[in-house]
């Protein structure tokens, strides 16, 4: 059990990391161009940004509800789809692969979180 634990957080801090500083460690002027080659408008960098932040804190924070950590996992499996779908579309294949990693952690540990969950109630 502790082993799990410990597997769980390494990689939900390793996913919420690469999910959330590429917004604050990209040049903006990046960011803000790849947006409106998908055809977004520009505030919605910004949305993004808010949302992720929220959804981070709502993942990390230990003594939040189960119920919604679910939900930030599948906001951030739909955030991370679309924009592999869309960095695809717009900037070609190569670009489209490199959300695909930090979905893939993020599956790792949603797999942790649910085996975790399931250890301490005994339900799926």
């Amino acid at each position: 059990m502790q082993k799990e634990k410990r597997i769980y957080w390494i990689v939900t801090i390793i996913a919420m990391a690469l999910i959330v500083l590429p917004s604050y460690f990209v040049p903006r002027e990046y960011l803000v161009e790849a947006i409106r080659r998908m055809g977004f408008p520009a505030y919605f960098g910004l949305e993004l940004d808010i949302c992720k932040i929220i959804g981070a804190v709502i993942i990390l924070i230990p003594f939040i509800p189960s119920m919604f950590k679910e939900w930030a996992y599948v906001a951030f499996g739909i955030l991370l789809l679309s924009a592999s779908l869309g960095h695809w579309l717009a900037d070609g294949p190569s670009k489209g692969i490199a959300p695909l990693v930090p979905f893939a952690i993020l599956c790792v540990s949603y797999y942790y979180f649910r085996k975790l969950n399931y250890a301490a109630t005994g339900r799926l």
